[in-house]
């Protein structure tokens, strides 16, 4: 299942732009992440052709220069907010064979109806259930092709660690680190979080990846609680 998309402080449908202003602040790494991404990126494009499906994939601030250093031969992003996807085609402008879909990112790699080199998600996976999860672990494998990597970037919990006690620990991060951040934006980002963030363990995101055949699992960093991992058969 996918998070709900009814609730007014669904930050990434309402106030994309709020999003975004905290991410260039650097608050969840994602400079270092995305300097990852790129050579993540780069080793597959040496390595011939590709084509990258994207699930939610925002308005691609991040990615995109990811993709302009290692261009691929197709790329399909997929997210539910309209506002991010209409920013999106400005970042991707100069790109060919790009499409962008406003759809739910399961549906969409469901429906897809090509295979990929690449499978990416940023930051989107957590907001759903563990059933959720295992779905989409089982979708992306179906829809690699031969050879194929699932690249997930996305906060974990530690071993052990209920929800309640990450989101303490999360809430009790942004509080005190996000310090640029305006108040009530902060509480609205806050809100966000506590609403719809599910992260799993490393150890239950390789049990669900396993159950979907993608046994090779690559912890390639992590910053805190968030990781750059790579699954693939």
């Amino acid at each position: 299942m996918s998070a709900p998309t009814t609730d007014e402080t669904t930050l990434f449908r309402q106030s994309w732009t709020l999003y975004d202003s905290i991410s260039e602040m650097n608050y969840m790494f994602h400079r270092e992440i995305y300097a990852h991404i790129t050579a993540l990126l780069s080793q597959r494009h040496a390595g011939g052709p590709y084509s990258l499906l994207d699930l939610g994939c925002g308005n691609t601030r991040f990615i995109a220069p990811c993709l302009k250093t290692a261009t691929p031969s197709r790329y399909a992003g997929v997210d539910l907010s309209e506002a991010a996807l209409k920013e999106a085609r400005e970042y991707l402008s100069g790109l060919e064979n790009v499409a962008l879909h406003h759809q739910d990112m399961l549906q969409a790699v469901q429906a897809a109806d090509a295979s990929f080199e690449v499978i990416f998600s940023g930051f989107a996976v957590h907001h759903l259930d563990a059933a959720g999860k295992q779905q989409l672990f089982h979708a992306c494998a179906a829809k690699l092709a031969p050879g194929g990597q699932f690249i997930l970037v996305d906060v974990v919990r530690e071993e052990g660690q209920t929800r309640e006690q990450y989101l303490k620990g999360y809430l009790n991060f942004m509080r005190t680190q996000w310090t640029a951040v305006r108040p009530d934006h902060l509480e609205e980002a806050c809100a966000h979080v506590a609403a719809y963030d599910f992260p799993e363990t490393l150890t239950d995101l390789k049990r669900m990846a396993a159950e979907a055949a993608l046994t090779n699992v690559r912890v390639v960093d992590c910053f805190a609680q968030h990781h750059v991992l790579v699954f693939s058969a």
